[in-house]
């Protein structure tokens, strides 16, 4: 069973606790992996205390798969990629290029997006866009590459 946790990055709706509709699209995402969903957060665009969640959740929880969306931008607030990447043990950049690839053939902005992912630990870490439209599409590229990373991290015998 994949273990995973998701986090969405919003300050206007971690501090209104307003819904969260990408955040809900990431849970259908764990849904269709058959992923059990040990925690879901809905934090403000702050660097330090991503950083602290992600470790938390990959060191301490033992999460397989951390999915996070929003500050993926061009904002000033935007860090998603900056805090994820100190976390990080290993860069996975075909991860992020795929994620950028697909969201070409549907929007001109593509390139605006700064995502990344990586691994740390036994934990893989991707950062998926801040809107529902951009979660759909980052799912057409992960549902069929993540049970195989996710075995690969684990090393787990796989069919390569």
């Amino acid at each position: 069973m994949i273990r995973t946790a998701l986090i969405t990055l919003s300050t206007s709706r971690a501090g209104s606790g307003g819904d969260d509709p990408s955040g809900d699209l990431l849970v259908g995402i764990a849904d269709e992996l058959g992923a059990e969903v040990v925690g879901r957060e809905l934090i403000p665009d702050d660097p330090a205390l991503l950083r602290e969640r992600l470790i938390v959740w990959a060191d301490e929880e033992g999460v397989d798969l951390i999915l996070t969306t929003g500050g993926t931008g061009f904002s000033p607030s935007d860090r998603t990629p900056e805090a994820t990447s100190e976390v990080i043990d290993r860069p996975a950049p075909g991860i992020a290029e795929a994620i950028r690839q697909e969201a070409a053939r549907h929007t001109p902005h593509w390139a605006l997006s700064r995502g990344t992912a990586g691994i740390r630990g036994s934990c893989l870490i991707v950062n998926l866009p801040g809107s529902p439209r951009g979660v759909e599409q980052s799912a057409a590229v992960l549902l069929p590459i993540l049970p195989h990373a996710l075995d690969l991290i684990a090393d787990r015998p796989s069919g390569h």
